[in-house]
């Protein structure tokens, strides 16, 4: 059993970690930091807790009173330096935060990206959510693009976490969209660096709690048919097990509660050079847990998908 660290374990993605940990054959949670629940049981706040287990201070002193073999950092952007900076070279570090996604010396943690590279990798940046669901819709053809991307986004409000904000409060989203962030996104710039092709991208919340859907619209150098574009999907994932294509726009509702990233809704404008692509997930799972838990298996030696039920 390989010994695993959990620091952020009280939010919602921390949530779903510990719940996809507990039934994995090969890992044991050593322990479960909060800041704010330390000595409780973490059962008291997670529902698939290992029993006995306690909140620990959420302190790097951790890695050193109890070692592991792996660490996940389930933290807001910007906490993660202290935990990095005290964990050793070899042991294997997974930061869902975007704080190194654009580190060049931190694998970025697409597996459909960068499979090979995250075989042994020892740090691994964990994507976005809203970024993973706007590159399996702009992924399979950038190429055939002309200008830059523009990406509608709604997501629930789980995607805000659990500190109360404008983003997850139930009045104001009541009969309401929230936009918010619309120019600078850090999504916005993550995809750009990782396709090499600029995008303009604005989110909004909804009064639902998970899940979320993007609207992609493209130009195109060249007409094309929708035919074309429907088969170049086909192609480009036709051996990623977490991908799912569809003929009609996916639904947020069924991605609730799924590993998968969805794709499908495709429309090609008369003249060809206008194209739209529908892609959806769950933000605490196939946006964000799933992935931790791929990338913990492939660093570790484990096959991708175990303890991922497809």
């Amino acid at each position: 059993m390989k010994r695993v660290g959990l620091v952020g374990a009280r939010g919602y993605v921390g949530r779903e970690l510990m719940h996809l940990l507990v039934a994995h054959r090969g890992f044991e949670i050593a322990w479960a930091s909060s800041t704010t629940k330390a000595g409780q049981p973490v059962s008291e706040t997670v529902e698939f807790a290992p029993p006995g287990l306690n909140f620990e201070e959420a302190t790097p002193s951790l890695l050193h009173k109890s070692p592991v073999d792996a660490l996940i950092l389930a933290l807001p952007n910007g906490e993660s330096a202290e935990w990095v900076q005290a964990a050793s070279h070899d042991l294997c570090v997974i930061d869902l935060s975007a704080d190194h996604r654009f580190d060049a010396s931190w694998v970025y943690g697409l597996a459909e990206r960068n499979r090979a590279r995250l075989r042994g990798a020892r740090r691994i940046a964990n994507p976005g959510c809203y970024a993973t669901a706007i590159q399996a819709a702009l992924g399979p053809i950038v190429p055939l693009l002309d200008g830059p991307a523009h990406a509608f986004g709604v997501s629930g409000t789980s995607g805000a976490g659990t500190s109360p904000s404008p983003k997850n409060d139930p009045a104001l989203l009541r009969d309401n969209l929230l936009p918010y962030a619309l120019v600078e996104h850090t999504h916005e710039h993550e995809v750009a660096a990782q396709l090499a092709h600029p995008v303009f991208f604005m989110p909004h919340v909804a009064p639902f709690f998970r899940g979320l859907t993007v609207t992609t619209s493209v130009t195109l150098k060249e007409p094309t048919t929708r035919a074309l574009l429907v088969n170049r999907f086909a192609a480009f994932f036709e051996n990623e097990p977490l991908v799912r294509l569809s003929d009609e726009a996916p639904l947020v509702r069924d991605a609730q509660n799924k590993h998968t990233v969805n794709v499908g809704g495709i429309a090609v404008s008369a003249d060809g050079l206008h194209a739209v692509i529908v892609s959806t997930l769950d933000n605490l799972l196939g946006g964000a847990a799933t992935h931790a838990l791929r990338n913990l298996n492939l660093s570790m030696g484990f096959s991708e998908l175990e303890g991922i039920a497809t």
